[in-house]
């Protein structure tokens, strides 16, 4: 599969909004921005769990961000919501 430019333009850390999902690129994971701290960001995974910190950060594709609502919807409808 080619590499796209939203695949390897990073963020900087100050320009993740809290509550705006982002991928970490050293965990190879998608996460959710909860905060700022001492030039790292803390992100939590979309299905919750412990935060971590994150500096090496780039937006999602279009592809990944239709993955992670669609997995939402799928657990919310496994779950009765």
């Amino acid at each position: 599969m080619a590499t796209t430019d939203d695949e390897t333009a990073t963020l900087k850390p100050e320009d993740c909004e809290l509550g705006s999902a982002v991928w970490d690129m050293k965990r190879d994971v998608p996460g959710v921005v909860m905060g700022h701290l001492g030039g790292r960001v803390q992100l939590r995974a979309v299905s919750g769990g412990r935060e971590w910190d994150a500096k090496e950060l780039r937006k999602l594709t279009g592809r990944e961000e239709m993955r992670l609502h669609l997995a939402a919807r799928n657990e919310a409808s496994r779950s009765g919501l």
